[in-house]
């Protein structure tokens, strides 16, 4: 059977991780694949840091998207890939990459996996999830002072610069071309088990 793949997208901490995590509880490791856009940023090692950091990384041009269409392809047709990994401290992609086996199910996350045309079409479910805007500032900021290293200073700019001008230019208008869409200002369980419903009849098919 040909492998499944379900495209999840949404604005910066709208909650897509938890809702994969969701899926991956209910489907497990055995029959799911979980492929995260971010990995597929450009590699950037001839830069410096400093320039680095001033790359508009919620524009669509950030991502090598011609890399993930092939390993997706790849995929799909059963074949394995060596899938790169981004590092989100140093802003480029780490020297070693993640060797993937396909399997049942294959899950695309990402705030901009649903602008791509081409993506969209080789994917069965298309998936959007909804979130409050200054909801999501607060996650994004508790989540890259924890985990990236970033300043609240930092946060804060790159938010108003880039990430809200870009949410409403690029990541907010391909919500139409979901399927699904899973609003995540209070709760997304409603809408989680719809979607893992969906994909456990798909995979029955």
């Amino acid at each position: 059977m040909k492998p499944v793949l379900i495209t999840i997208a949404g604005g910066s901490a709208s909650g897509k991780t938890t809702v994969v995590g969701k899926i991956f509880k209910a489907l497990g490791n055995e029959d799911l694949i979980i492929i995260k856009h971010d990995d597929y940023y450009r590699c950037q090692d001839e830069m410096t840091l400093e320039e680095r950091k001033k790359i508009n990384y919620d524009h669509p041009s950030s991502l090598e998207n011609e890399l993930l269409l092939e390993d997706l392809k790849k995929l799909l047709n059963g074949e394995a890939i060596d899938k790169p990994l981004y590092d989100f401290v140093t802003y480029t992609r780490k020297k070693e990459t993640e060797h993937i086996e396909p399997k049942k199910v294959i899950i695309l996350e990402g705030i901009l996996a649903l602008e791509d045309e081409r993506i969209r079409n080789i994917s069965d479910v298309k998936v959007f999830v909804d979130c409050d805007d200054d909801l999501r500032f607060i996650r994004r900021l508790q989540r890259d002072i924890l985990e990236r290293g970033r300043t609240m200073e930092n946060v804060i700019n790159q938010y108003l610069t880039t990430v809200k001008p870009m949410h409403y230019l690029f990541i907010n208008p391909s919500k139409r071309y979901a399927d699904i869409i899973i609003p995540n200002d209070y709760t997304h369980d409603v809408g989680s088990r719809m979607l893992i419903r969906t994909i456990k009849s798909i995979i029955k098919e």
